[in-house]
């Protein structure tokens, strides 16, 4: 396999999600991606990224927990196979111990350290980002953000998460609706708001977000109005305490020329 045959993408398309939205990858499709034919031999670069784990100062935890995964085999019948789940870093400390004579072992190494720079990085290391490195950063914050505000707006009694979405960019934006804010920035049907942002935006949504995720913590009735009012009013204060600071007004920042999908793509 050539590198200019694949990109980052393979990586992707055998990512797992499990119900907390954590991610992981199976050791099996792992093996294949780095072209490993023999599974013995890939169990040692899986020891060696375990033994490397153990010499880590990273704060991100690394996890390899073995698993039985089905196969079928070639009667057609069903059986059960030694399988590996391991986290991002778990597979960026793999890359490092595979074969660097491999092209596709030097692509995953090039994206699982890509992504875990930016897991890791603290705020000294974010000044000296450039304007797409800290948009990077900060949609990783937002996302994850927003599927703690979802679970916890769920729990609250919100089935209409459209509208719950909505009240929070209506009071941001000064009335404004995702689709009104897709529309303004001149985007494509279904392109995401959140990946045309620049750093500045994606920082004030992630205060809206957090924010209302907190109030909804301390929010004692289970009710639909309520939790959807809340996510109104306080993005209406985050906006009131960018105008008493002499900010910008968030439909008036400028949207970036490239997407982040389109800079991820391209790098």
């Amino acid at each position: 396999m050539k590198l200019k045959e694949v990109s980052e993408t393979i990586f992707e398309s055998v990512k797992h999600i499990d119900e907390e939205g954590n991610e992981y990858w199976y050791a099996r499709d792992l093996q294949k991606v780095l072209e490993y034919k023999d599974w013995r031999n890939f169990c040692k670069v899986i020891d060696k990224a375990i033994i490397s784990s153990k010499k880590s100062d990273s704060t991100e935890e690394v996890w390899v927990v073995e698993v039985n995964t089905p196969i079928k085999t070639g009667k057609g019948k069903e059986e059960l196979i030694k399988n590996y789940k391991m986290s991002r870093l778990a597979c960026y400390l793999i890359v490092q111990n595979a074969d660097p004579n491999k092209e596709v072992v030097a692509l995953g190494q090039k994206y699982f350290s890509y992504k875990t720079r930016f897991r890791e990085i603290d705020e000294k290391e974010y000044s000296e980002l450039t304007e797409d490195e800290k948009r990077i950063y900060r949609i990783k914050q937002v996302k994850e953000s927003n599927k703690s505000l979802n679970k916890i707006a769920s729990l609250k009694g919100v089935k209409n998460f459209d509208k719950f979405t909505n009240a929070g960019y209506k009071g941001l934006y000064n009335g404004e609706t995702a689709n009104d804010i897709a529309k303004r920035k001149g985007l494509r049907y279904r392109e995401d708001i959140l990946d045309n942002m620049g750093s500045v935006e994606l920082g004030a949504n992630i205060f809206r977000i957090t924010q209302t995720d907190d109030l909804l913590n301390k929010q004692k009735e289970k009710s639909e109005r309520i939790a959807t009012n809340t996510h109104y009013e306080v993005g209406k204060e985050v906006r009131n305490t960018i105008k008493k600071l002499g900010g910008t007004m968030p439909e008036d920042l400028p949207t970036p020329n490239r997407s982040l999908k389109e800079i991820k793509n391209k790098d």
